[in-house]
């Protein structure tokens, strides 16, 4: 696992779900290579075009978002204290899952909120902290840009990152910000396209250690089951 940047722990589906959405991203973070995008009639733009920004994640829910690693500390330790969370922990269950606007962007989202999975998400910031290094200026810059509360400053500040426990909203993201005409249009023919694939319930019943190349394209490098 040496040469990779930074690391997190994130949920990727498997099966049609995955492989949907890696094509449609155009990069297929378990095997480490380029998709060819569908091609999508009533698309606002090109596939390529409106992917541009969430394609080097991979198709995944962030858990634990990207961090480097505090100095002492190595991916062999963490990858060890990953599978130790993991084995620690039960598989969460999605009754539905839909897509959605966020903001400017498309993402899949659960139906209605899941305290188990914030909770899950949580325990895993949280437990894994000790191998992340503070953040730097530049991007605390970047997380604050997005107006953070007082709650989330102070997340930010413990944890290097806003989104934990209450604040947590778990999201697989399709495109970039988008213009609201162009995030309408995508909303409905992405529906479409990924209908097939959310039909009844999922369990996330592993979590993923991914890391950043050089390139700044994430790798998945380990799949952990969830077996507590």
């Amino acid at each position: 696992m040496d040469g990779f940047k930074r690391f997190g722990l994130y949920m990727v589906p498997e099966g049609a779900l995955y492989r949907a959405g890696a094509d449609w991203l155009g990069w297929d973070s378990v095997a480490g290579k380029a998709t060819m995008p569908p091609d999508l009639p009533g698309l606002p733009d090109r596939a390529g075009a409106l992917t541009a920004t969430p394609r080097k994640y991979g198709l995944h829910g962030t858990i634990k978002p990207p961090f480097r690693l505090m100095q002492g500390m190595d991916a062999t330790g963490l990858a060890s204290a990953a599978q130790a969370f993991c084995a620690s922990r039960a598989p969460v269950t999605l009754p539905r899952l839909v897509l959605r606007r966020l903001g400017g962007f498309i993402a899949i989202v659960p139906h209605m909120p899941s305290a188990d999975l914030a909770d899950l998400a949580g325990a895993c910031v949280t437990s894994l902290d000790a191998f992340r290094a503070p953040p730097t200026e530049t991007e605390l810059a970047r997380r604050r840009a997005s107006k953070l509360s007082d709650r989330q400053e102070a997340l930010l500040t413990r944890w290097g990152y806003p989104y934990v426990r209450e604040e947590f909203r778990f999201h697989i993201t399709l495109t970039g910000n988008l213009p609201q005409d162009q995030a309408e249009a995508a909303l409905a023919v992405l529906s479409d396209h990924f209908a097939p694939h959310l039909a009844g319930p999922i369990s996330i019943d592993s979590l993923c250690l991914m890391g950043e190349d050089n390139a700044g394209m994430f790798h998945l490098l380990h799949r952990y089951r969830l077996s507590g």
